[in-house]
């Protein structure tokens, strides 16, 4: 669930979404999905209608929504066999269209390829390249899918952008691919980068300085130059270039941010950051240095909060303590007070008290 939670964070927050916990009754049998009735009210339509979910890879299916019943009947059972839901897995239900559902499935064993995916999620909805007019197809992320793999990373379907392949207007481009993205004539090693103008950085054999601004490239130069390498250097081979640049555009983001970071961040964000480039990493991108850091931040916040925690313990036990010794003294007031009128009493002979209280009631009248 808490994988659901965090897809569902990451979507766009312009339609809306809800979670659904898949429970037998909607895996097997009578094969029925209810819905929320409040999500329905809000966003689905008044009357039955056909509706449309679109999986992870873009395939449709229909289904029935029957408004008082509040769920979906007819076409949900050909969605739930064709991607094998079991009881456990949690479908996120996003609301694209008045009549239309993506659909994010996150699977009750899922691997740890969601915990990359999470955090690139947002790349969907990002710039895509264009060649000659045509849109360029760009590795969407799938989690839901847990199939085996050689490589328990997500791969693009297409590692190459596409081009223009009719006899009749095929044009030799030489080294340029498409606009802005071109192949590059040979592998560069770091140490002979000597400045801003020698950076280039290079995915699968291609140039990919046109996915950031002058700003980010400058940004990620600086980072480099403070590693002596490319941070993107071993990242696994075969990775989707859009990808990749999301990757490197969020490791910038995130050194931005830790740079700004102050005592008063608060304490999930740094746990954001590290989650984030922990999967970065297990991609193989060089951010153990910038982890060490938040590693180092996180203890200082840690020492900082209790810090004031044990400030503010020391003023509620200064307090309780003043509390005391002015109960201790109002004690020790009644004490004294006490002791003097016993002494009194003593000297009155107190202790003949009873003796003399018998005399006086049986004395004559």
């Amino acid at each position: 669930m808490e994988r659901a939670l965090d897809i569902q964070a990451n979507l766009s927050s312009e339609f809306p979404s809800m979670i659904k916990h898949m429970l037998p009754s909607h895996v097997t049998g009578g094969f029925w999905l209810g819905l929320p009735k409040h999500f329905c009210l809000n966003h689905l339509p008044k009357e039955d209608r056909m509706m449309v979910l679109e999986d992870e890879e873009g395939k449709e299916f229909q289904v029935k929504y029957l408004v008082e019943k509040i769920g979906l009947s007819g076409g949900w059972r050909a969605f739930s066999i064709a991607h094998k839901l079991l009881e456990g897995d949690v479908c996120v239900f996003h609301l694209v269209r008045p009549s239309k559902f993506k659909v994010y499935i996150v699977r009750k064993k899922c691997s740890e390829e969601v915990d990359v995916a999470l955090g690139l999620l947002k790349l969907e909805s990002s710039t895509q390249l264009v060649d000659n007019g045509k849109e360029l197809k760009i590795c969407e992320i799938s989690v839901g899918k847990t199939e085996d793999r050689n490589d328990p990373i997500l791969y693009s379907s297409n590692l190459e952008p596409t081009v223009d392949q009719s006899k009749n207007n095929r044009v030799d481009l030489g080294s340029e691919v498409s606009d802005g993205i071109r192949l590059s004539e040979s592998i560069v090693d770091f140490r002979e980068v000597k400045s801003f103008e020698d950076f280039n950085i290079l995915v699968n054999g291609l140039v990919i300085d046109f996915e950031f601004s002058k700003y980010l490239q400058m940004k990620y130069y600086e980072l480099c130059c403070n590693q002596n390498s490319f941070l993107h250097e071993n990242l696994l081979e075969g990775l989707n270039c859009k990808l990749v640049a999301g990757v490197i555009a969020e490791t910038i983001n995130i050194a931005d941010a830790i740079r700004a970071a102050k005592l008063t961040t608060p304490h999930d964000s740094f746990l954001t950051w590290d989650k984030t480039l922990r999967s970065f990493e297990g991609l193989g991108m060089k951010v153990g240095f910038l982890r060490a850091r938040l590693d180092k931040l996180m203890n200082l916040l840690t020492k900082s909060r209790r810090y004031k925690e044990a400030k503010l313990e020391q003023a509620n036990s200064n307090e309780e303590k003043l509390k005391l010794e002015a109960k201790l003294a109002e004690v020790t007031h009644t004490l004294t007070k006490l002791d003097r009128e016993i002494r009194l009493f003593k000297q009155e002979n107190a202790d003949d008290l009873e003796a003399l209280f018998r005399e006086v009631a049986n004395g004559p009248w």
